[in-house]
């Protein structure tokens, strides 16, 4: 995936935009994100201007020298396809025209894995000026949600009844709000494969877990939006009477599935800390069967037992699973044998690709 500032590559970091919905009484209502597909017309969720919002702004590029934001109306709306377009009713700074629409495409109908790329505003990217894990900007307290680019993977198959793409992504670390989704804020951004918009970030389904979005599928928009819908979509929003395929993956990795003989760990040290754990922790609770009630019992079950006598409890998975990795390291051969018994839960899952990949690195920096 290119992004930048060149809009007909792909991407445009100063094309991606912040919604403010305002509710009535002054009450800040939903955010969420959103992308600037032609001079005047914002593409994104419909979920997010409904009901109508006593106001809506569009802000891009915020906290730098090239912010501005302006006052939107909604002109399509549909709730059948999540999708709304809105257009931007202020002043346009004449320093960011929109030359090109960008490029809308579809999956095939077969078997790939095509790697993905998303901007948006989630809500685990709440931060505080000034706060502990923030500088003094020097002006006063407050709170803003920076931006999150997430790289992922969708596999074509999924999801078909549903009419979306499942989007597997990097977890947050932390999910502290039981009642409300750390994914909070994504819907509306654009999903991107190579240069082209693939589909809309609309939902996060809690049961599938932390690593896991959904997206409706640009085809969609056809079956589900009304002929009328579907010519201001054309007319304002660049949309093609018929979107092309997405470029094929290049050979050996779109479809990689995961190695049969992953890499040994058996000669990590027993000192590794957190931080040089922190990916594969990532990774391993992103694993739809660890986020299972008891499913790491599960799967501890079926390996030596000194493993699951000796291991820290934790009411958070993120340091269950470290505890078990720290565990393991002390009883030379038990990591393998843990992750090997983990292959055999997931039968092949889009996480333990990742997980693949962070034993790789792991394995690389340490042999």
């Amino acid at each position: 995936m290119r992004t930048g500032r060149g809009g007909a590559d792909g991407l445009d970091i100063a094309r991606v935009a912040e919604m403010i919905v305002g509710r009535p009484g002054g009450v800040t209502g939903r955010r969420g994100s959103g992308y600037r597909v032609t001079e005047r017309y914002v593409l994104t969720a419909a979920h997010l201007v409904e009901p109508p919002p006593a106001t809506l702004k569009v802000r891009f590029d915020a906290d730098h020298p090239t912010e501005w934001s302006t006052e939107a109306r909604v002109v399509l709306s549909s709730r059948p396809a999540d999708l709304a377009l809105l257009e931007l009713t202020g002043t346009l700074p004449e320093t960011r025209p929109v030359h090109h629409a960008p490029r809308y495409a579809v999956l095939p109908e077969e078997a790939v894995t095509l790697p993905v790329t998303a901007v948006g505003f989630p809500r685990f990217k709440l931060r505080e000026y000034g706060g502990a894990d923030e500088p003094n900007t020097g002006g006063p307290p407050g709170r803003y949600r920076d931006s999150c680019h997430v790289d992922g993977a969708v596999s074509a198959l999924s999801n078909r009844r549903a009419g979306t793409l499942e989007v597997a992504v990097p977890p947050p670390a932390e999910d502290v709000e039981p009642d409300r989704s750390p994914w909070e804020g994504m819907s509306g951004a654009p999903l991107w494969s190579d240069d082209a918009i693939i589909g809309l970030i609309t939902t996060h389904h809690r049961s599938d877990g932390l690593g896991r979005l959904a997206a409706v599928r640009v085809g969609r928009w056809y079956e589900l939006l009304t002929p009328a819908e579907l010519d201001i979509l054309r007319t304002r929003a660049g949309l093609p009477d018929r979107p092309g395929p997405v470029a094929g993956p290049e050979p050996g990795t779109a479809t990689r599935h995961p190695s049969a003989d992953p890499p040994s760990l058996a000669s990590l040290p027993h000192t590794l800390t957190l931080g040089e754990l922190r990916h594969l922790v990532d990774v391993l609770t992103a694993l739809p069967t660890l986020r299972r009630p008891n499913g790491l019992d599960a799967v501890l079950a079926g390996i030596d037992p000194r493993v699951a006598a000796h291991r820290p409890r934790d009411d958070r998975l993120r340091f269950e699973v470290y505890g078990v990795l720290r565990t393991c390291l002390r009883f030379p051969g038990t990591l393998d044998t843990f992750l090997a018994e983990l292959r055999t839960w997931e039968e092949g899952s889009e996480e333990l690709r990742e997980v693949d990949r962070a034993m790789a690195e792991l394995a690389l920096r340490h042999n």
